[in-house]
């Protein structure tokens, strides 16, 4: 099979990379770029394991496919953090143990920051909402909910 070149921005760097027209972005990602971060849980876009934000627009990465990529932007969750400085959401998880086997985490933190950046000043209702794509097998959505919260303070200095 023929391999298609596909160029983007991954975590504001320029990367190049060959993928067969078959290939979900999740596997490009994981498999071709070495961002084992980004998790597989279903392959069918129903638990947000894989959540990355392309283009700034929340996706599952398992329902893209990796030639789709072409000239995007893609944010994942090792691009979250600054060097060895954690994001405010990656330090509120930990503060409120808003995690257990970190399968689901990378999903959620991505998607909570994208909800961040679209509204600063989240309620529950609103973060419950946005995190409804995202499924948690090990914890209750408390913790993760509180922390969100909690972040979204720090990150408005209020």
């Amino acid at each position: 099979m023929a391999k298609h070149h596909v160029t983007a921005k991954v975590n504001g760097d320029h990367v190049e990379f060959l993928c067969e027209t078959h290939q979900t972005l999740l596997d490009v990602l994981r498999d071709e770029l070495g961002l084992t971060g980004t998790k597989e849980g279903c392959g069918t876009g129903d638990c947000g394991a894989c959540s990355v934000t392309i283009d700034g627009r929340l996706t599952c990465s398992c329902l893209v496919l990796g030639v789709e990529a072409e000239g995007k932007a893609i944010q994942t969750i090792e691009g979250m953090a600054a060097g060895t400085e954690l994001h405010p959401l990656q330090r509120k998880f930990l503060e409120h143990a808003a995690l257990q086997c970190g399968i689901c985490t990378p999903g959620i933190l991505i998607a909570a920051r994208s909800l961040l950046e679209r509204n600063p000043d989240p309620t529950e209702e609103e973060v419950r909402y946005w995190l409804a794509g995202n499924l948690c097998r090990c914890t209750g959505y408390h913790k993760i909910i509180d922390a969100v919260l909690d972040a979204a303070r720090e990150m408005r200095k209020d």
